[in-house]
């Protein structure tokens, strides 16, 4: 695995493929930092760090919809992730650059030199950096 961020979305993305309550990531700092920023926004409804040492990781407990039509009885309230920024090709921007995701209905996190925050964050404290990834 070459790039733990893209491994995390993809768990998420997976998990709620097939309607699962949480999943299980490899703690690392900014994968963590990235998981509070989601929790903040209101995009996953519980975060939990678990484990010791080597076997550390946590637990992030997904958010649905209650929705009759859905199958089960739940739809998934983050429709689509996307990692922006590649380990092969870097993308900066900013602050005045920062583009709204999906007309507003999303954010993208972004690594500034004041740490990770939200896309509307950095945009209201005047700071650029390097877009990681959007979610919407």
């Amino acid at each position: 695995m070459t790039d733990p961020i893209t491994d995390m979305l993809n768990r998420i993305r997976n998990a709620q493929a097939v309607l699962k309550d949480s999943v299980e990531i490899p703690f690392s700092k900014l994968k963590y930092e990235i998981a509070q920023i989601m929790e903040k926004e209101g995009l996953i409804k519980k975060l939990e760090k678990k484990g010791k040492k080597e076997k550390k990781f946590f637990e992030i407990t997904l958010n649905y919809y209650k929705d009759e039509s859905a199958k089960e009885g739940k739809k998934p309230v983050i429709l689509g992730l996307r990692r922006i920024s590649k380990p092969g090709q870097r993308i900066y921007t900013s602050s005045r650059d920062i583009k709204s995701v999906r007309g507003g209905y999303g954010i993208s996190i972004i690594s500034t030199p004041s740490g990770l925050m939200a896309s509307k964050e950095a945009k209201k404290k005047k700071l650029g950096g390097e877009i990681i990834c959007e979610i919407w």
